[in-house]
């Protein structure tokens, strides 16, 4: 059985990180994912403003739909009050962990390992060409939740320099593709590598596909 990922607080990494009681805490976010969905985004989990408006990345810094229409990927500017419009583009959303937070330090190594399992359901189910994780930690954090095949001859659970754009990794037949967080409060990225990061997508999408093989289990 994979162990949840060690990352955040001292208190999540010891599996203790408990919910506030607040107004937002209960809220969830509808996913927006239809059968055929090339593109599958995945956040984390949702920030507060989202949870309170209902609508993926809300943050009032986050460039996230900005960088959708500057890079190509959509063709005509679609804002957070509209995610609902995205599956027509061929995209889906959705996050890993379904319950907010101010910030991933409130979350606790079962709820990673958990929301894995619901994430692996959705990838199965719905079949997409490309697994989109918004952010390096999150693929830091299901990577070593995701089974070897014989195409990765070690496991790497080390802490190492992940790079952005496609990985060697695949999830039920899906490619995996990291884009760097697009909160304005990520200061690892530039908006310009950024955008780059997401032209890649659209560049990689944009390729013939290859044939699929039979439906089967999660790899890398």
């Amino acid at each position: 059985m994979p162990r949840a990922p060690r990352l955040a607080s001292s208190r999540a990494r010891s599996g203790q990180a408990r919910p506030q009681v607040n107004s937002w805490s209960h809220l969830r976010l509808k996913d927006r994912i239809r059968p055929g969905v090339q593109v599958l985004f995945v956040g984390i989990n949702p920030g507060v403003r989202s949870a309170q408006t209902g609508h993926h990345f809300a943050g009032y810094s986050n460039r996230f739909w900005k960088l959708l229409w500057e890079s190509g990927l959509l063709t005509e500017p679609v804002t957070c009050e509209h995610d609902d419009r995205l599956p027509a583009f061929g995209f889906g959303i959705t996050n890993l962990i379904a319950r907010p937070s101010p910030g991933i330090n409130d979350l606790a190594p079962s709820e990673y390992l958990e929301g894995w399992r619901t994430l692996e359901r959705k990838i199965r189910r719905y079949r997409p060409r490309v697994v989109a994780l918004v952010g390096v930690t999150l693929y830091r954090a299901i990577e070593p939740l995701i089974p070897a095949d014989a195409n990765r001859t070690t496991r790497i659970t080390k802490v190492r320099t992940i790079a952005l754009g496609a990985q060697s990794a695949t999830i039920h037949g899906a490619k995996v593709f990291v884009l760097p967080n697009p909160s304005g409060r990520n200061a690892n990225f530039s908006y310009a590598e950024m955008l780059a990061a997401f032209r890649s997508l659209r560049l990689a999408i944009s390729a013939r596909p290859q044939r699929r093989g039979r439906a089967g289990g999660a790899s890398a």
